[in-house]
């Protein structure tokens, strides 16, 4: 066995083990740590694939920024066992039909894979120096126009999240 086969299944049992704590974990906020392990390994196989640009937005979009909303969301709600209603048994036996009917398409999906020979398709696709290449020279038109979208957005969340203070002087400086 060589080295990539072994990081190979390292990180698809550091996945596999991670989302299944994302499932069976009782508490939310450990089931977001688990999940942010999940995203970190899903970004070791992006790496191991030369997909550099994945890798990163996998982990500074995903396992960073996302991951955090997460938290701050899960520590803002007051999560109670107590007021928390119970699932009905048709709730549960819907939860089971589909859990299986998931299990059989992954079955066959597994079945029917093929298995992809990793040392014949290292080439550079998937480099982030291609993908700037790409990007500024057939696409520089569409990305500038993005890019102009994007801060307008963000000017406008600033603009309709600001809140004005009406105070005294204000008032004054109206009339």
């Amino acid at each position: 066995m060589d080295i990539n086969t072994i990081v190979f299944w390292m990180l698809s049992v550091m996945a596999v083990s991670c989302a299944l704590g994302v499932i069976l974990s009782r508490n939310p906020v450990n089931s977001v740590l688990f999940l942010i392990l999940t995203f970190i390994a899903v970004t070791g196989h992006y790496v191991m694939m030369n997909a550099q640009f994945l890798a990163i937005v996998n982990l500074i979009v995903y396992a960073g920024a996302i991951m955090v909303l997460f938290l701050f969301v899960l520590m803002l709600l007051n999560l109670n066992a107590d007021v928390e209603p119970q699932k009905g048994q048709l709730v549960q036996l819907a939860g089971i039909i589909s859990g299986g009917v998931l299990l059989l398409v992954i079955l066959a999906s597994i079945r029917t894979s093929q298995t992809v020979n990793m040392e014949k398709s290292r080439n550079s696709i998937g480099l982030i120096k291609d993908l700037g290449r790409v990007l500024f020279d057939k696409y520089v038109l569409p990305f500038e126009i993005s890019s102009v979208l994007f801060l307008s957005a963000m000017i406008g969340a600033v603009v309709i999240g600001r809140k004005e203070h009406i105070t005294e002087d204000s008032k004054v400086n109206q009339s």
